[in-house]
């Protein structure tokens, strides 16, 4: 069943438009992974999740996207996980349009201990900090969820409790270690889109560009409000208050948990919601990711990007277009994190730039 009163639903009725892009696309997911759900309801087990992760997870399924998955195991390494990973594999590529990224962070077997216990240092592989960030930001269990939560629930329990200036230190309720880890992320993925143009050859590089300055950045967007909302949720007196309780450490825990199911753009929503004279900046940001997100579910476009080579683009109308919506985007985006009212800004400040 659809939700019909989520952030981004308040969102338009409140700007009194329609973003009818983002609504069919939040369906096709929908129904995609309900379909996934039944196709792999014989593979379930207690210590293991199927995870799907990009577009499927964030709502934001098309026609053609591809299925981003992973196979989480949460417990004692066993030779049938291979076996496992096979026949998952299998079923999926029989239901997705097209084969997932070449450089194998999914369509995998992913193990806990390496999400859990290597956050930084030599052992946290670009491959790593991905799959466990996407954890957070976008991703959903097809199936059973008991591994799944237990492993994100500990992966907050690393950013969260290992922080002391998230306990005691600034008067910004802010988890600052978790925060650093999702601008690494962004900033590697900014890295990684230049390592991929040279890997590449400049396959794909116009639609991988028009990605990475919208839903690329929407998941850095997202993961920085995430932050933000514990201090915009609780005044000084109730977070001391908190701070001091005896079941701290779990609510914590559970708090963000519930924060990081919600998808980027109703995270993003949610807090629009909070400033009325945002409402400008909010049309914005979500008119243009609706017109991108229609773009995607163009065959014809979204062929038309896949194909076009960098030594066209300045002459190309479609992805000059693609172009000028990530332009609004950023312009909205920015209107709504350096706003003085709301006091955006000094978070934005504070945790964003220094």
């Amino acid at each position: 069943m659809l939700e019909t009163n989520s952030s981004v639903d308040q969102l338009e009725r409140r700007l009194q438009t329609q973003f009818l892009h983002i609504r069919k696309a939040r369906e096709l997911a929908v129904l995609k992974r309900a379909e996934l759900r039944t196709a792999l309801a014989e593979f379930d087990s207690e210590d293991t999740s199927i995870v799907v992760s990009g577009s499927l997870a964030r709502n934001e399924f098309t026609a053609d996207s591809d299925i981003d998955w992973t196979l989480l195991v949460d417990g004692s390494a066993d030779p049938q996980h291979y076996d496992l990973t096979g026949r998952i594999k299998k079923v999926v590529s029989g239901l997705s349009v097209k084969e997932t990224g070449a450089e194998g962070t999914f369509s995998t077997m992913v193990f806990s201990h390496n999400l859990i216990h290597e956050i930084g240092g030599e052992d946290d592989t670009n491959s790593n900090t991905t799959r466990r960030l996407l954890l957070l930001l976008e991703s959903c269990p097809i199936g059973r969820d008991e591994a799944y939560q237990n492993v994100t629930r500990n992966i907050l329990n690393r950013y969260l409790l290992e922080d002391r200036g998230f306990w005691k230190g600034s008067r910004y309720r802010v988890p600052r270690f978790l925060q650093n880890d999702f601008a690494r992320y962004w900033r590697t993925m900014g890295v990684d889109f230049a390592y991929k143009l040279r890997t590449r050859s400049g396959q794909g590089w116009a639609i991988r560009n028009i990605k990475l300055r919208m839903s690329r950045k929407l998941i850095y967007v997202s993961g920085m409000l995430a932050c933000f909302r514990c201090h915009v949720d609780h005044t000084r007196e109730e977070w001391n208050e908190f701070a001091e309780s005896i079941d701290r450490r779990g609510k914590i825990v559970e708090y963000f948990g519930g924060v990081f199911q919600e998808t980027p753009l109703e995270i993003i929503a949610h807090e629009l919601l909070r400033y009325p004279h945002l409402d400008d900046a909010a049309r914005k940001i979500f008119d243009s990711y609706n017109e991108f997100l229609g773009m995607l579910a163009s065959s014809e476009q979204r062929n038309h990007l896949e194909f076009l080579v960098e030594e066209d683009a300045e002459s190309d109308d479609l992805f000059q277009k693609a172009r000028g919506l990530s332009h609004t985007f950023r312009d909205g985006l920015l209107e709504f994190f350096f706003d003085n009212k709301s006091g955006m800004d000094k978070l934005t400040k504070n945790y964003g730039v220094f």
